[in-house]
C-alpha cells in the first residue's frame, strides 16, 4: 500500500532533503526512523528537495510498504525515532495514482526576512536579516511584473538542471508584519535556487538600489549575470504542495515566526 507523510523540519540542521554520503541530510533522518519503526528499509520519494538550510512546514512524501499499522502509528511512532528537528505531521492513504512529486499541480515557498537594524539571536539560521529599511510595498509592485509563465533564466543557479527554464509564477506577494516582512511565492514548480534569487532581486529594489520595473528587466534579460546575488538560506520555508482534492490530503497551517 502508498501511503502520504506531510513532514516539518528545521533545516539548519542539516545539508538539505536529499540523501548524502555522511547521512546528514533530512531524507536520512526520515528513512532511518522509518525503518526503525517499520523493521525494514523504506524509501521515500519528495515533492521537493530543499536545499541546505532550508525549511519546510509542509513537506509530502510518499512510502509503499506491506507493513500494516494504523495511521495515527505512522505519525507517533516514526515520531519517536526521530531528531528534534523533524517531525511527521499528518498520514493518509493513497492510491498508487499518486505520486508526492509527479502528482503535485503547485508549490508554495514562503521567505521570511527580519528587517532590524540589530540582528536577532532567536532569528538565527531560521529567518534572512537585512538591517537596513526595506519599502514592501515597491517589493510588492515590482513582484507582480513577474507573475506568469516565463523563461526564468535569470533566476536560476549555474548548476539548475531542469530540463526548461520556463515556469508559472502564480503568486509573488511582499507583506510586513511589524520587523518582518513575507515574500510568498507560488508556482506549478521551482528552478533551483529560483527563490533566493527572486528575493535577492526585491530586495535590491526595497532598498532603493533598483527602480520599481528593474526585477521585470532582469527576467527580460534572460541572464543570471543581470540579477541580485543570491539570498541566504535561511529565511526560505516550503509552506505548501497543492494535489487534486481527491486525495483528501490535509490542509496547510499558516503560521507566522515567534519574533513578530
Amino acid at each position: 500500500m502508498r501511503i502520504a507523510l506531510g513532514l516539518e523540519y528545521d533545516g539548519s540542521a542539516f545539508t538539505g532533503w536529499q540523501t548524502q554520503p555522511d547521512r546528514r541530510a533530512v531524507q536520512d533522518s526520515v528513512e532511518r526512523a522509518l525503518q526503525a519503526f517499520a523493521g525494514s528499509a523504506l524509501s521515500t520519494i519528495c515533492a521537493g528537495r530543499t536545499d541546505a538550510g532550508v525549511h519546510a512546514s509542509y513537506q509530502v512524501v510518499h512510502i509503499d510498504t506491506t507493513v500494516d499499522r494504523p495511521l495515527e502509528a505512522w505519525v507517533r511512532g516514526v515520531n519517536r525515532f526521530l531528531p528534534r528537528q523533524v517531525g511527521v505531521r499528518w498520514s493518509r492513504y493513497v492510491t498508487d495514482h499518486f505520486h508526492a512529486r509527479f502528482s503535485a499541480t503547485g508549490r508554495r515557498y514562503d521567505y521570511w526576512i527580519l528587517n532590524d537594524p540589530v540582528r536577532s539571536p532567536l532569528a538565527q539560521g531560521r529567518i534572512g536579516w537585512v538591517f537596513r529599511p526595506l519599502n514592501e510595498q515597491t517589493m510588492h509592485v515590482a513582484a507582480q511584473g513577474l507573475l506568469g509563465a516565463h523563461d526564468f533564466t535569470s533566476f536560476r543557479a549555474a548548476a539548475c538542471q531542469a530540463a526548461s527554464p520556463v515556469r508559472e509564477l502564480r503568486q509573488c506577494d511582499v507583506q510586513r508584519f511589524g520587523r518582518l516582512i513575507r515574500v510568498r511565492v507560488e508556482a506549478n514548480a521551482f528552478l533551483h535556487h529560483m527563490v533566493r534569487n527572486l528575493v535577492g532581486t526585491l530586495i535590491y529594489v526595497g532598498l532603493g538600489r533598483r527602480p520599481v520595473n528593474w526585477a521585470a528587466q532582469v527576467l527580460a534579460a534572460r541572464n543570471r549575470a543581470e540579477a541580485a546575488p543570491t539570498f541566504a538560506a535561511e529565511g526560505l520555508y516550503l509552506t505548501h504542495v497543492q494535489y487534486d482534492a481527491a486525495f483528501d490530503l490535509p490542509p496547510p497551517s499558516d503560521t507566522l515566526p515567534l519574533l513578530t
